[in-house]
């Protein structure tokens, strides 16, 4: 069965694609299972030289895997570029990781050391926000760590997939990385389900990830999950709105709002919430919405149909119930799923735009007067992603991060990621841990050595 790929921009099928049957399925598992026995038993510095290698062409490949990025997920160039040279940098940090044995004991009774095995197949399951990036941050600490990997892309995004695939296969060996296509009923579960997959990584909705991890558990897979967040950003009374307000914006919109640890509820104190509000309004204001292959656009659209009428049924609930809705005018022309970036001042704590993940451009602004109270907000009963506070220095600010219990908590910023810094979510927003040393080691199954002297 073809999928169609849709340019959100237009809505205009982009590409055509095969549906990954069974037959092809279990090929993929078999291809990756063989690659796996040859690149396992490779060397850390073969490793490494490959990896550059294929970092080289992610590089060179740059122009080419942007207009995909734009063309089937809908963000503005630069943004894609950024996607492009952050795939490269990510694939560059990890092959410089090490796996060397750690010694636990030398003494004159034993010497004791723990070694890290490959995991072996892993399944790696990705959604359409950051398509090249995020399947990067599976792919690359799999290979490092000596696996293979069977991917499958969102339905929606996966021609940059394929591309990278392609790449990596040139420079390492052959299968080592394999592309399945569909949905999650057709080839998702089958795919955690292969007695061959010893592992998963899934980057998705918290109901999917739980699903997932289900399935994964019955033969005892490894299982990495980076699932659902409704990060809360606190403003406090000392915040200096000049220095902050561009911040907060970009880091609640970046990438239209889609993306898992954007700020996506903003608690303001009362005394600074009006000139918050207002510089806010004017930065989404200054936004060219548009296709984004066009020149000057800095917002595109929301990716697809279903999220588009998620995040609009939201902001007409706020609408309906009283709140303020502050949104721009779209440009005359457009044929896309856009929705310029909206604020909504004064909405309801029970507002599904408050409670829920918006995962688009839409952000809620809620004032506060007593900080204690409002933590008893910020602080989701299920989401514990991330969270940010900001404001100068001050014992309130010390106390909001000892209170945040997110997984990653932000001073004067937000959403920010990086190769070295571990990153994963508490309660609902994930399991286990991406990134960095300890990211590698999720790929990785331990054998200590024990030798009596």
């Amino acid at each position: 069965m073809a999928i169609n790929i849709i340019n959100p921009a237009t809505k205009s099928v982009y590409k055509s694609i095969e549906e990954t049957d069974s037959a092809g399925l279990n090929t993929a598992v078999e291809n990756a299972k063989s690659a796996f026995e040859i690149w396992r038993k490779t060397s850390a510095a073969e490793r490494t030289q490959a990896m550059h290698r294929v970092a080289d062409e992610i590089e060179a490949c740059g122009a080419e895997l942007a207009e995909i990025i734009v063309s089937e997920q809908g963000k503005p160039m630069a943004i894609a570029q950024m996607e492009v040279g952050g795939a490269a940098g990510w694939t560059r940090y990890n092959a410089e990781l090490s796996l060397e044995p750690v010694v636990i004991e030398d003494s004159a009774e034993r010497y004791v050391e723990e070694q890290r095995l490959p995991v072996g197949v892993v399944a790696s399951i990705t959604p359409w926000n950051w398509p090249l990036m995020i399947a990067v941050w599976h792919i690359m600490p799999a290979l490092r760590a000596g696996c293979s990997v069977v991917i499958k892309p969102a339905s929606t995004t996966p021609i940059n997939t394929i591309k990278l695939a392609e790449i990596i296969n040139k420079h390492t060996v052959p299968n080592l990385v394999q592309v399945v296509i569909g949905g999650g009923r057709a080839v998702g579960e089958p795919l955690v389900k292969h007695p061959d997959v010893k592992k998963l990584v899934f980057t998705g909705s918290t109901p999917v990830g739980k699903h997932l991890a289900q399935i994964a558990v019955a033969d005892l897979k490894k299982v990495t999950l980076e699932l659902g967040g409704n990060d809360a950003g606190i403003v406090l009374e000392n915040a200096d709105i000049s220095k902050v307000a561009e911040k907060i914006y970009m880091t609640s919109f970046i990438n239209m709002g889609q993306t898992c640890a954007c700020l996506k509820r903003l608690y303001v104190h009362r005394s600074k919430y009006e000139a918050l509000s207002d510089a806010l309004t004017k930065i989404a204001a200054a936004q060219v919405v548009g296709n984004g292959m066009d020149e000057g656009v800095t917002f595109g659209p929301v990716q697809n149909e279903k999220q588009f009428n998620s995040v609009n049924a939201m902001i007409e609930e706020a609408k309906a119930a009283g709140a303020e809705v502050i949104q721009p005018s779209l440009p005359a022309g457009l044929n896309g799923y856009f929705i310029a970036p909206t604020l909504i001042k004064d909405p309801k704590h029970d507002m599904s735009v408050v409670c829920e993940e918006q995962f688009g451009p839409v952000l809620p602004i809620i004032p506060y007067d007593n900080l204690e109270e409002v933590m008893s907000h910020a602080i989701h009963k299920e989401f514990a992603l991330g969270g940010s506070v900001w404001g100068e220095e001050c014992p309130e600010r010390d106390w909001v991060v000892e209170q945040l219990d997110s997984g990653t908590v932000w001073i004067n910023n937000h959403a920010e990621v990086l190769p070295h810094i571990p990153f994963g979510g508490n309660k609902d927003s994930g399991m286990g841990v991406e990134f960095g040393q300890e990211g590698l080691l999720e790929y990785t199954v331990r054998k200590v050595v024990n030798r009596a002297k």
